[in-house]
């Protein structure tokens, strides 16, 4: 994961455009550093032991800045979203996402090795708040909060086996690249088991962003990861299956200089895949593909349908995150949440929901 400052962040009183705009025309040099502060948290300070936070949620009733009527927005159709905040220190920077197969718990973990449970509160269907919620630190095979940035920036998770509250999980890292097991058990978060290893030397700070389990099509029950930037200059992004324990490469066309920062497999085995563009000039974006699961084999190249693609108009954020599951009418339903950086001055953590349209039909 790389620092941005997306231009969905407004300090008080500050044009978003014109804040981005001055900090490129400035060459970025003030910029920079702070975001390198802001970016720093020190993991020691994550407790060891789960403690209990609380969350303030404020809604985002609706997505598109200027056009507060409309809901649908490619193939989604939007549920409604939350500005969330905390007053611990250790409250930010989410990566990764899962959400109970009802939608009525969630997990996130954080690039400085942390872990958040907490209860989703809805009304009418939509999203007001989170309770309940204990913040952690991941573990080492030894038991102890992970150190250093080359042990903990964790970037992506998905649920194995089980749930939330007694299963596995699958956490990705970037800087030591790999894919750690960690169970669960009584919603705490214990120590890995073991880890799943890339074939590939990657940057340090753009290898395993996304990680999935496979729940359909020809790998059912495959471990899929991409790295957020491997292109290699081929034109396309550089992902794994794990096949017998054995990592196989798989490609994902590179559309307009978007980096790939999540994924999570739809019951069918077709793979969603959230990425994010960031340029100074621009502000942030953000893009949604779905890849048909009788595709996801190893060794191909693959485009997939472009579901949605969103820009600084919208309510958006550097989003990181994205979990799926069933809403209470048996509709699919996708959320998002944001990575702010540790950045509270210029980025938000924004959890957000939309209905998955049914797929499109041929000629459609």
């Amino acid at each position: 994961m790389r620092s941005i400052v997306p231009d969905s962040a407004r300090p008080a009183n500050l044009d978003r455009r014109r804040l981005l705009g001055g900090l490129a025309g400035a060459g970025c040099a003030l910029a920079l550093p702070m975001l390198a502060a802001a970016q720093h948290v020190d993991a020691s300070s994550l407790p060891a032991a789960p403690e209990r936070i609380e969350i303030h949620a404020s809604p985002i009733s609706h997505f598109q800045r200027s056009r507060p009527d409309v809901k649908r927005f490619g193939r989604l159709e939007y549920r409604g979203g939350l500005v969330l905040s905390a007053s611990s220190a250790r409250f930010g920077g989410w990566s990764g996402l899962v959400m109970a197969p009802d939608g009525s718990k969630l997990l996130a973990i954080s690039d400085i090795a942390g872990w958040l449970m907490a209860d989703v509160v809805y009304r009418a269907g939509q999203p007001v708040g989170l309770k309940n919620a204990r913040l952690g630190s991941l573990l080492s095979r030894r038991g102890q909060p992970l150190r250093g940035k080359r042990e903990k920036d964790a970037e992506g998770v998905a649920l194995l086996d089980g749930s939330l509250s007694n299963g596995t999980l699958l956490i990705s890292f970037e800087h030591l690249h790999r894919i750690g097991r960690f169970p669960v058990r009584n919603g705490m978060v214990h120590a890995p088991t073991s880890y799943l290893w890339p074939d590939a030397r990657m940057s340090r700070n753009q290898g395993i962003e996304a990680v999935a389990l496979l729940k359909g099509g020809p790998h059912r029950g495959s471990v899929i990861g991409f790295a957020e930037r491997f292109t290699r200059g081929s034109g396309y992004h550089t992902g794994w299956i794990w096949i017998g324990g054995k990592p196989r490469p798989i490609h994902l066309k590179d559309i307009g200089g978007f980096d790939i920062t999540d994924a999570a497999s739809l019951p069918d085995g077709d793979l969603l895949v959230l990425e994010r563009r960031f340029r100074w000039t621009e502000g942030v974006k953000m893009r949604l593909r779905r890849l048909t699961a009788s595709e996801i084999v190893p060794g191909a190249h693959l485009a997939g349908e472009t579901l949605m693609q969103a820009d600084s108009g919208f309510q958006i954020d550097n989003m990181e995150g994205l979990a799926v599951h069933r809403g209470p009418k048996g509709e699919t339903v996708l959320t998002l949440i944001s990575d702010d950086n540790f950045n509270r001055a210029l980025q938000r953590t924004l959890f957000l929901q939309f209905t998955l349209l049914p797929k499109a039909r041929t000629g459609e």
